[in-house]
């Protein structure tokens, strides 16, 4: 069947009727073309079968205001967020390519900056801008987006999923400009995306939607993407309601990045068989507003609602052939002990420096229950910061002795091979001398032969931990970076 084509000029003005009415116009499939020049317009839905193109040089600039988007509300709530610039609820074989723009808008949604935290204070009310539910056969290939006031691209229990070529450009202070959130998704694939954003930059997740469902994350494929994030660049969780399987990141670029790789659980569901693959991290410090500081990988697993839904579970992680450098740590931390299980860190070279802010000398384990609490004055932001009545953060602790180039607490069954840290000599104020510490580890394995603890110490009630003396893991000393 031959394809409906409509074509929609720029002109000045709001061209929101003018847009809409391509889109549901004519026989299936339509394809509606927005030619070079600007396009204003306020919430945007798509039907089955249609295909929106962006041609080189449009831009597709939406309106300013929050309430432009009020009959694009979604299923799933972000913060106060319940709506989005374009929407597609139950359709099927849907698209938006071509290699014009969304212009979002974003700095129209703060209110100035909180100094202390190095963020901006977003209003509470910001659109996402594109939030695709329960669809199948999605594409999205070739457009950018700069400057969205929150989550950027929110795909929710889609199914048969190709994102590529994607570029996003937001602004490095807004909270909550995630650049790509795949949320109870199956048979995703990401490809060629060039992300920059101040919050996550692929996230998978598992989200509890309003009318009580939640769906799973299983075979995802995030590969050759280049990632610039001041969260987490490639990441799976906070929202972990339903399970999270079968995931594969591989041959990603990420730089002048806080967090790497990251695996977080906290909300019931389990993470299981993760493989982060031939990736290069370049992870710096960042102020204390933002989750995390300057580390190469961070698996943890806590209890966001203690006593009524407890953390899943993390096991069968493998992480190999990751190279680059770091402010922080590596950081495995489950609480209680033993619900991190069979991690293999495999292949690994890194190059662990001195941080200007000094805020990676403490394990972060943000979120948590406080982040829960509405806002209340000076003592924090949801889901972001809150302040204890010291004036301290909550969720910071400092490293015992402190911070070391690995750091595990409570794991099971950690496979070590091939790891190479090189740290500073002399070591900076509030480094540990030890390389490696473990902490109520239940259990350690080493592939091969080695007996000795070079490099490492160990803490709590568990078996042996040793880290042999050649062959699978080796901390060195270098220059002062």
């Amino acid at each position: 069947m031959s394809t409906h084509t409509v074509l929609v000029p720029a002109e000045l003005g709001d061209r929101t009727e003018v847009i809409q009415a391509a889109l549901d116009s004519g026989p299936r499939p339509c394809r509606v073309v927005l030619l070079p020049g600007r396009h204003l317009c306020g919430g945007l839905k798509l039907p089955s079968r249609t295909e929106l193109h962006l041609s080189q040089g449009a831009e597709l600039e939406f309106l300013s205001t929050y309430d432009a988007f009020a009959e694009n509300t979604v299923g799933v709530i972000a913060e106060d967020s319940d709506r989005a610039m374009i929407v597609a609820t139950d359709a099927d074989e849907i698209a938006i390519t071509g290699e014009g723009s969304i212009l979002a808008g974003g700095d129209h949604y703060s209110e100035g900056d909180d100094a202390d935290m190095g963020t901006r204070l977003p209003f509470a009310e910001r659109p996402r801008v594109i939030v695709f539910e329960d669809c199948r056969d999605v594409r999205l290939e070739d457009f950018g987006v700069g400057r969205s006031p929150m989550w950027t691209l929110h795909l929710v229990n889609c199914e048969a999923v190709a994102l590529r070529g994607i570029r996003v450009d937001n602004d490095r202070r807004m909270p909550n400009t995630d650049g790509i959130v795949i949320d109870g998704c199956r048979d995703v694939v990401i490809a060629d995306c060039d992300i920059a954003t101040a919050d996550d930059g692929i996230v998978l997740k598992t989200s509890h939607r309003m009318e009580g469902t939640t769906a799973s994350c299983q075979r995802i494929t995030v590969r050759d993407c280049r990632i610039e994030s001041l969260s987490c660049a490639l990441k799976i969780g906070t929202e972990t309601f339903g399970d999270v399987c079968d995931i594969t990141f591989e041959n990603c670029q990420i730089v002048r990045s806080n967090r790497a790789l990251g695996i977080f659980s906290r909300d019931g569901g389990a993470i299981r068989r993760v493989r982060f693959s031939s990736i290069a991290v370049d992870c710096r410090e960042t102020a204390a507003g933002y989750w995390g500081s300057g580390e190469a990988l961070t698996i943890n697993r806590l209890d966001r609602r203690p006593g009524d839904l407890p953390a899943g579970d993390i096991s069968d992680v493998v992480v190999e052939d990751v190279s680059g450098c770091m402010q922080g740590a590596l950081n495995l931390y489950s609480d209680p002990p033993g619900h991190i299980t069979n991690v293999v860190l495999r292949r690994i070279a890194l190059v662990q420096a001195a941080g200007p802010l000094g805020t990676a000398l403490e394990v972060d384990l943000r979120p948590g229950p406080a982040d829960l609490q509405g806002e209340v004055a000076d003592t924090g932001r949801k889901n972001a910061w809150r302040k204890d009545a010291d004036g301290r953060l909550i969720g910071l602790e400092p490293y015992p002795g402190g911070m070391p180039g690995l750091f595990a607490r409570g794991v099971s069954e950690l496979v070590v091979e091939d790891v190479e840290i090189v740290r500073p000599d002399p070591l900076p104020k509030g480094w540990n001398v030890d390389s490696a510490m473990l902490v109520d580890c239940l259990e350690r394995l080493c592939a091969g032969a080695g007996t000795g603890s070079r490099g490492a110490s160990r803490a709590g009630g568990g078996s042996d931990c040793l880290l042999p003396t050649t062959g699978l893991i080796d901390f060195q000393r270098g220059e002062e970076q």
